[in-house]
């Protein structure tokens, strides 16, 4: 029986998370040389190299490259953007990520995928847990924040899994002769795993951001807080369809008003300052800011390898007449005849500037959203259209005039989601799945990007290596 060694993750990967956390994120995080010793308990046993684990993973989600779930080629956005409506991929691109555009992946064609540096990320946390859990030199309060950090940053990772792959192996401990035979484990059991974890970030977590010491405050939105886990509650209970759940989690943190509001839409929103975002990741990459506007802003000379993408007439159509979220959010290049439009939610793609510009992950757009849906599914329609008018009043657009019926309310939520959160964390891929919309929708796009939709293709495939190294993988 073959051993999948991929779980086995010496002590080393935690220097090179204190590495990280030292080297690429001085404003976040500010510690001594890196530990050498090769026992993990040293690591845990002083506030400020516990803290750096986090930092560090922190900082490895927002490293541009193919292998981020976050930041550039290999981010979410890019590729479930890709996979749905969103983008469309230029012709004639070396390397071209063809079979995401076209649905088309199967295990011999998706590369390595997110599964493996997720799983990696997983073990790094099931580390982190056990040694928080077991620490007894820490702070008790940089204690609970960090073992709240570590729970919330598996439970965020469980989510894009499940939703991603479906069934997936729960791994929670560190113990690889388990893990390295895991067969994958029942949707439910995953979600109720994100729940519980959540659940106890929320009660561990602060309610504060914290700087790098775990004990001062700061105005900087890079450690999650009390209120970021109820936004991701907010969104879990969404897809689990706990409907009444996911009301009170996005109330939790729209009813804090001194830490959050919608702002203006001109280049606010995702700015490292900006009162919406509820967490955000700094960029790592030294001389840049986002990932995504390297990726995505086209310069003069139009599409390339480096900007593979453009915005499809599917999302651009979508647009109402006089949305301020298509002046803002959307810009274009001529090239000869053709007008190509991309995304310009982030702006700043000149290198050695400032960083003004933190990759948003979790904001309050998607919360006044996810809590319109709730309520609509409980029968609450004035509610919900007072919530989904927060956002159409912002991209001044006039109150919704549709009926309230919950089946017209729901088809205007799931559309203003998209003209809202596109090109976000692959929302509009996600949304498609959960709400039942993704064969009608695919099948009529699919084919225009030149593949044939089958209703499998809702589901990322795991790579022919992972499988192999796991023979109780299917």
């Amino acid at each position: 029986m073959k051993k999948n060694i991929k779980y086995i993750i010496p002590f080393f990967l935690f220097v090179g998370l204190l590495v990280i956390g030292t080297s690429a994120c001085k404003k976040m995080v500010e510690v001594n040389s890196p530990v050498t010793s090769t026992s993990a308990s040293l690591v845990f046993s002083a506030d400020a190299t516990a803290a750096a684990v986090l930092t560090g993973l922190y900082a490895s989600f927002n490293r541009f490259g193919v292998n981020s779930i976050n930041s550039g080629p290999g981010s979410l956005s890019f590729f479930g953007g890709l996979a749905a409506d969103e983008f469309k991929l230029h012709a004639g691109v070396p390397g071209a990520p063809l079979f995401y555009y076209t649905n088309s992946l199967t295990s011999s064609n998706i590369g390595g995928g997110y599964w493996e540096p997720l799983y990696q990320k997983i073990f790094t946390i099931n580390s982190a847990v056990e040694g928080l859990t077991a620490a007894t030199a820490l702070t008790p309060t940089v204690k609970n924040q960090l073992l709240g950090e570590a729970k919330f940053m598996r439970a965020f990772i469980y989510f894009y899994l499940v939703t991603l792959y479906g069934d997936v192996p729960l791994v929670v401990s560190t113990d690889y002769l388990i893990n390295s035979v895991m067969p994958r484990t029942p949707k439910s059991e995953v979600w109720q795993q994100v729940i519980n974890d959540l659940k106890d970030a929320e009660s561990l977590l602060s309610p504060n951001y914290l700087n790098a010491d775990i004990l001062s405050t700061t105005d900087d939105r890079l450690r999650p807080t009390k209120w970021a886990a109820a936004a991701m509650l907010s969104r879990v209970f969404l897809y689990q369809q706990k409907w009444r759940e996911a009301e009170v989690a996005a109330t939790t943190v729209i009813s804090n008003n001194t830490l959050y509001d919608t702002v203006s839409l001109t280049n606010s929103v995702f700015s490292k300052a900006s009162k919406e975002a509820i967490w955000q990741l700094q960029p790592v990459n030294t001389g840049w800011n986002t990932g995504d506007a390297r990726l995505f802003i086209i310069p003069a000379t139009g599409p390339s390898g480096g900007n593979p993408v453009y915005l499809s007439n599917f999302l651009l159509n979508s647009f109402e007449n006089g949305d301020n979220r298509k002046t803002a959010w959307v810009k274009s290049v001529i090239l000869g005849s053709t007008t190509y439009y991309y995304p310009y939610k982030y702006t700043i793609v000149a290198p050695n500037v400032p960083v003004n510009e933190f990759q948003v992950v979790l904001r309050l757009g998607e919360l006044y959203l996810n809590r319109a849906e709730a309520k609509a599914q409980l029968g609450d329609a004035a509610g919900a259209i007072d919530d989904l008018n927060v956002i159409r009043k912002r991209a001044r657009l006039l109150s919704y005039p549709g009926s309230t019926d919950k089946s017209s309310l729901l088809a205007a939520i799931l559309h203003e989601r998209q003209v809202e959160l596109f090109t976000e964390w692959g929302h509009r891929w996600l949304d498609l799945k959960r709400t039942g919309a993704v064969d009608s929708v695919m099948a009529v796009v699919t084919p225009q990007k030149g593949g044939t939709w089958d209703t499998n293709s809702q589901w990322f495939p795991i790579s022919q290596t992972e499988l192999q190294r796991n023979p109780f993988l299917e």
